[in-house]
């Protein structure tokens, strides 16, 4: 028999160490929203193509947003622990910075329930960044995503949240 494992902050493990779904039941619904945020960077001739609306496959943003929207609402089948929640509202926004050439992408994600919404806004952000690669690896195989993280949160029992300014 295991010895229990000390007190942890991390909620996803029972008394004994097992991966387990958080019960969720006792919690009050709340309005919860989530904002995240990410970038790909890519060659200036890649990004050139996406703003010149000339990518072989279409209207990259277009497609990505859908796809951010898509990845929102699919959180709970793609991360194991992740309760399935009634999603009210997604927005998805596209940031061109030429200078950089990047793209970034931010993610604003909401519910009215009793468990909040970062996962599916950084999936929602993973996904969007996934298909600007998907759509322009044939012109770029190099391009980097990253800065991947939860600028804000609100509702629930913990309150507001920001990120510190990067």
């Amino acid at each position: 028999m295991s010895t229990p494992p000390p007190s942890s902050p991390l909620t996803h493990f029972d008394s004994q160490g097992q991966a387990h779904m958080v019960d969720v039941s006792a919690k009050a619904e709340t309005h919860r929203i989530a904002i995240a945020t990410g970038v790909i960077r890519m060659l200036p001739a890649t990004l050139a193509l996406i703003t010149g609306g000339t990518a072989k496959k279409g209207d990259v943003l277009g497609v990505a947003r859908i796809a951010a929207i898509q990845g929102s609402k699919r959180t709970a089948e793609l991360v194991p622990l992740c309760h399935p929640l009634p999603i009210t509202r997604v927005a998805v926004s596209f940031d061109i910075d030429e200078a950089a050439s990047t793209v970034r992408c931010t993610a604003q994600v909401e519910t009215l329930g009793r468990t909040g919404v970062e996962m599916e806004a950084l999936t929602a952000v993973q996904v969007g960044l996934l298909t600007v690669y998907d759509m322009c690896k044939a012109a770029d195989r190099g391009m980097v995503m990253g800065e991947i993280r939860v600028l804000e949160k609100h509702g629930g029992k913990s309150g507001d949240w920001s990120a510190p300014a990067a």
